[in-house]
C-alpha cells in the first residue's frame, strides 16, 4: 500500500518500513534506540479482564522481538458505548494495566472510538542498544531455529467461539497468551542468538518464511517436534479453522518446498494465525540445548528446537514429518 509513496529516509532509522520487522527502531542518541509498534485485536476469549491481558502482552510481544524492553503505552480503544460496555472497559483495562506494570513499563494516555465492534490495542514504546537490536534478517547456516511457546491460539479462539471448547483447553490457551516474552528476551540476551521474530498473526509458516527471505536462507521445520496447546488437534480435526489460516496458506504456500507430501490438517495448524504468540529465533547449534533449558526454567515449558536453517538461494521452507 505505501509503494511509490513520498517516505522519508533517515540513517537515524535503523529499522524502518522497509526492513518489514516486527518493530521499528530510531536512533536517539550514541548508545540508545526508540523501538516503536502498534497492534490491535479483537476479543479472543469471553473474559474481559484476561482480553486485556493478551492485548498488552500481543503489543508488547514486538518490542522484546527486537531485543528491547517497553518503557511506555498507549491504549487504542474501539468500543460500544454503554453502561455495561463501560464496566467491560474497566475490566479490560485492569487486566491490561496488570501486563503493563509487570512488563515495567508505564500506561500514558491513549484514544477511544465508539463503535459496534470491540477492538483493543496498545502502541508501545522501548528501548534498546543499537548494538543489541534483533531482527529477522542474520539466521545463518547451521542454526538451531527454537521455539518459546506451543501453537493453536487462532484453532482454540474458533472453538471457543464456536461454544465447542473444553475448559481446560480454554485455560491452557489463556496461560499462554498472557504469558509475556520478557523472560525470554531477558536471558536469551546471553547466547549468540542471530535472528528473530515472534510467532503472530502470520503462523509459524508464514513467520518462519520472512526469517528465511530476510537472512537469504532456507529453513527446515519438523512438524513432530512443534508443541501444541491441548486440545488444537481434535479441533482441527473437526474443521475448526480460523479464516486467517485460508488467507496465510493462499500467500505463503508457494514458498513451500513440499506442501503436497502433508494434510490439510498439518498445514492448518502451521498456518494458524498466533494472538501473543512465542519468540520464534535461530541461535547457534553448539548452544541450542542450553538455551531450551534456560529458556524452560525462565517459564516456557514448552520451549524446544523445531527445525534448522539450511542454505537455499529461494529461501524456501521444508516441513519434514
Amino acid at each position: 500500500m505505501l509503494c511509490g509513496l513520498p517516505l522519508r529516509r533517515d540513517p537515524r532509522i535503523l529499522v524502518g518500513l522497509e526492513d518489514a520487522d516486527d518493530a521499528g527502531v530510531f536512533q536517539i542518541a550514541p548508545g540508545l534506540a526508540l523501538i516503536q509498534t502498534v497492534d490491535m485485536i479483537t476479543p479472543v476469549v469471553d473474559d474481559p479482564c484476561s482480553f486485556g491481558q493478551i492485548a498488552a502482552a500481543n503489543a508488547m510481544s514486538d518490542v522484546y522481538a527486537m531485543g528491547g524492553r517497553p518503557i511506555t503505552v498507549l491504549s487504542l480503544v474501539c468500543a460500544p458505548a454503554g453502561d455495561v460496555e463501560q464496566k467491560m472497559l474497566r475490566e479490560i483495562l485492569k487486566g491490561a494495566l496488570e501486563k503493563i506494570h509487570e512488563a515495567g513499563a508505564f500506561l500514558v494516555g491513549g484514544h477511544s472510538v465508539e463503535d459496534l465492534e470491540w477492538k483493543i490495542g496498545f502502541a508501545v514504546t522501548g528501548l534498546v542498544s543499537p548494538e543489541r537490536i534483533w531482527t529477522k534478517a542474520g539466521a545463518k547456516i547451521g542454526d538451531a531455529l527454537i521455539l518459546t511457546k506451543a501453537l493453536g491460539t487462532g484453532i482454540m479462539a474458533t472453538a471457543l467461539k464456536g461454544g465447542l471448547a473444553k475448559t481446560e483447553h480454554v485455560n491452557g490457551m489463556v496461560r499462554s497468551m498472557v504469558l509475556l516474552n520478557r523472560r525470554a528476551m531477558e536471558v536469551l540476551q546471553e547466547f549468540p542468538v542471530h535472528a528473530v521474530t515472534d510467532v503472530t498473526g502470520f503462523g509459524l509458516v508464514g513467520h518462519s518464511l520472512e526469517v528465511a527471505g530476510r537472512s537469504s536462507v532456507g529453513i527446515v521445520l519438523h512438524a513432530d517436534r512443534i508443541p501444541l496447546l491441548g486440545g488444537v488437534r481434535e479441533y482441527v480435526s473437526r474443521g475448526l479453522v480460523p479464516g486467517g489460516t485460508r488467507r496465510n496458506k493462499a500467500f505463503y504456500q508457494k514458498s513451500l518446498a513440499n506442501a503436497e507430501e502433508h494434510s490439510g490438517e498439518k498445514l492448518d495448524i502451521l498456518f494458524d494465525p498466533q494472538t501473543s504468540g512465542g519468540l520464534l529465533l535461530t541461535v547457534e547449534e553448539a548452544a541450542a540445548d542450553s538455551v531450551v533449558l534456560v529458556l524452560r526454567d525462565a517459564g516456557y515449558s514448552e520451549a524446544c528446537v523445531i527445525g534448522r536453517v539450511v542454505e537455499d538461494p529461494q529461501a524456501r521452507l521444508t516441513i519434514l514429518s
